[in-house]
């Protein structure tokens, strides 16, 4: 998505649709099937009702989950599921119905919001700040008393089909531990993932529906952009949590999402993926949920060269991963995004040219077509890319090694060759990439055995 100027269209939506309300939320429990509505209400003019359904199978236990348990989590599930809609018009004021919430809270999910909603107030042009943007408002009850579930040391790993939970997967595989895999809205690939693995794994599944009248404001012309679905994605894991019995909910966000996506700024295409998200969230929970349950990322303490270089080392997967939005619903690299190309640069590092054209289809260094998305992830041009990408160091990185594995007399693929002749590769060609090899970062929530694990693999010495 490009940058265009709305701000005037905000202004006028603000003043059109003053309000947006969280009027309630359903929860129905059947033998086959566990299925969460919600109601969102834009000034008495539009009506959404997105549901969530969950297929029981043998992994999920909605018997033993108790009643204030379940409408906590689907009452704050619907809190961040909501974003989507409101974004719509940016009403001024949002009234939730259900429960009531605390200052505290109030200010948590503000916060919440206006960074989830960093990308799409700047691709939008619009203009406002923490304290404007919404005022929230609560009625109903007071929330169900916290709730301390007996959840089991097991854990969930929620994979979407990308090298990096393909990873957390393989690694935690490998220590014995209870691990269950949560596909949400799983196309082909992170099901063809864990079938190439040729191993038994447990999984449950769920399917979030967008509510059909929001597809049709985007049609005519409405707001839209891009809202913190890794946020969503964390609050539905913990009722997979309960409804599983398992207590360790495990991510695979790395440090390297914590550089902006706008230098200089809070502006992050991953702020819900960053380390002071992952700390907000897991306090908020503690105290407002239940400590029953135990969020984290399992890669926080890499960077995404490191995560490529032991991606690299699980070739079982190289078929059958995809790293690309645009082409995840096909099961292809689409071979013309920024994710593509960004993935191709890290892998060029550790795998060898013939077999990286056999994993996308094509040589992406070959591509001119490219070089915009490339000048975005060096740092050439003023902004990242907005998308799931590493920093600007890791890139600068592993180009240079990629480079480095071609003789002197072979001639370079366009991109690299663009490369070596311009500023950076003399700012980078004399760095050690063991510099960003050997990091370790320290802000975590991992167990010792896990860091242990991590840091065998990295070739460091705990």
């Amino acid at each position: 998505m490009s940058r265009v100027n709305n701000h005037e269209a905000f202004i006028k939506l603000r003043k059109s649709y003053p309000f947006f309300v969280y009027e309630y939320f359903k929860v129905n429990i059947t033998y086959t099937e566990i299925n969460i509505t919600f109601c969102f209400n834009l000034s008495d003019k539009v009506y959404f009702k997105p549901e969530i359904k969950i297929p029981v199978n043998d992994e999920i236990h909605a018997d033993k989950l108790s009643a204030p348990l379940i409408e906590n989590l689907a009452f704050h599930l619907g809190m961040i599921e909501m974003l989507s809609y409101w974004k719509a018009a940016c009403a001024p004021e949002i009234i939730v119905k259900p429960y009531q919430l605390s200052d505290s809270q109030i200010a948590w999910w503000k916060k919440i919001y206006f960074n989830g909603l960093g990308e799409f107030f700047f691709l939008n042009s619009i203009t406002t700040d923490v304290d404007s943007f919404v005022n929230i408002k609560t009625q109903g009850n007071a929330m169900p008393p916290i709730a301390n579930p007996a959840l089991i040391n097991a854990n969930i790993i929620p994979m979407g089909g990308g090298k990096d939970s393909a990873l957390t997967y393989a690694l935690l595989k490998e220590t014995g531990e209870d691990n269950l895999v949560f596909f949400l809205n799983p196309q082909h690939i992170p099901t063809a993932l864990i079938k190439k693995d040729k191993s038994e794994t447990k999984y449950v599944k769920a399917f979030r529906e967008i509510s059909p009248e929001l597809l049709e404001l985007n049609r005519q012309g409405f707001l839209n952009g891009h809202t913190p679905f890794s946020a969503l994605l964390a609050f539905l894991s913990l009722i997979i949590s309960a409804l599983t019995n398992r207590k360790n909910i495990v991510l695979s966000n790395e440090s390297s999402a914590n550089e902006p996506t706008i230098p200089c700024t809070e502006i992050n295409h991953q702020y819900s993926k960053t380390y002071a998200f992952e700390n907000d969230f897991r306090n908020y929970i503690q105290e407002f949920v239940s400590p029953s349950f135990n969020y984290f990322s399992f890669l926080r303490p890499l960077n995404e060269l490191q995560i490529a270089s032991l991606f690299s080392q699980h070739p079982q997967f190289f078929d059958t991963f995809r790293s690309c939005n645009a082409g995840s619903k096909q099961g292809i690299w689409c071979c013309n995004c920024s994710k593509c190309l960004f993935t191709y640069i890290l892998l060029s590092a550790f795998i060898d040219e013939k077999r990286l054209v056999e994993i996308f289809g094509e040589n992406l260094y070959q591509k001119n077509t490219l070089k915009l998305y490339f000048d975005q992830l060096t740092g050439l041009s003023e902004t990242k890319p907005f998308d799931c990408v590493g920093t600007i160091d890791e890139v600068n990185t592993a180009l240079v090694m990629a480079i480095r594995k071609y003789p002197l007399s072979s001639p370079l693929p366009y991109l690299l060759s663009y490369y070596k002749a311009g500023p950076l590769w003399e700012k980078y060609h004399s760095i050690n990439p063991q510099d960003l090899l050997r990091q370790f970062n320290e802000q975590h929530f991992l167990k010792e055995s896990h860091v242990g694990l991590l840091k065998r693999r990295l070739g460091i010495v705990p």
